[in-house]
């Protein structure tokens, strides 16, 4: 079991981590501030020691990271290195992730998929085209950005979750369990769901939004992707 501290500490930028077990280029530590990909947002990249992070995965268990070193890197079992993000990728992250939850609380309709990429990010809803309104939702959401709103991260019992199925709102991710717990994300008075991404502490952070782009990618999924400005 590692030690996920981007789960309670998402600012948290550099940690130093003992190699537990190396699969070639890829290593697991005992401890990391490295989040992998999963619930539509990437896996972090950085730096561990001397060797570039490419990528970072979800590992065997669900308390363990893959993370995915340049070619040639040599690390050992045992060995003691700083672990370091590339912060300004992760911060962009966070954002998105954050602003991807205010634009389901913009857009009532139920989401479908979503994804988080390192210059802009989407969800898909099914609801019909003529309900999406770029001007009208890239307004709402900037007004939810400058109310700065403060995040916070909950946790809760799986059998909680169970009982109230309106937390998991993306039908595409179900959110991490096997702890007997799930972490919740609630921006107060305008979302409140399962997740276990990074996000930020205020909804200000986010800076200004941009719709980018709306377009239909099936009969139930229309696309509504966000830029920051």
């Amino acid at each position: 079991m590692a030690e996920l501290l981007f789960r309670g500490e998402p600012y948290l930028k550099s940690c130093e981590a003992t190699v537990v077990a190396v699969h070639g280029e890829t290593v697991e530590l005992d401890r990391t501030v490295f989040y992998p990909l999963g619930g539509g947002q990437a896996g972090d990249t950085g730096r561990l020691g001397p060797w570039r992070v490419l990528d970072t995965r979800k590992g065997a268990t669900t308390d363990s990271v893959f993370h995915v070193l340049e070619p040639g890197a040599a690390p050992t079992v045992g060995s003691t290195l700083e672990a370091q993000l590339d912060w300004e990728r992760r911060h962009r992250l966070m954002r998105l992730h954050t602003a991807l939850h205010l634009l389901g609380a913009v857009v009532k309709a139920p989401v479908t998929g979503g994804r988080i990429g390192e210059d802009k990010a989407h969800l898909d809803f099914d609801v019909e085209m003529s309900r999406l309104v770029a001007a009208e939702i890239e307004g709402r959401l900037n007004e939810l950005v400058r109310a700065g709103t403060a995040t916070r991260a909950l946790w809760i019992t799986d059998a909680e979750l169970d009982a109230r199925p309106e937390l998991v709102k993306t039908m595409s991710v179900a959110p991490p369990r096997g702890e007997g717990r799930v972490r919740l994300l609630e921006i107060p008075g305008i979302d409140l769901q399962a997740c276990g991404g990074t996000h930020v502490a205020n909804t200000e952070e986010i800076g200004t939004l941009k719709v980018v782009r709306i377009r239909s990618e099936g009969k139930r999924n229309k696309r509504v992707t966000l830029e920051l400005g």
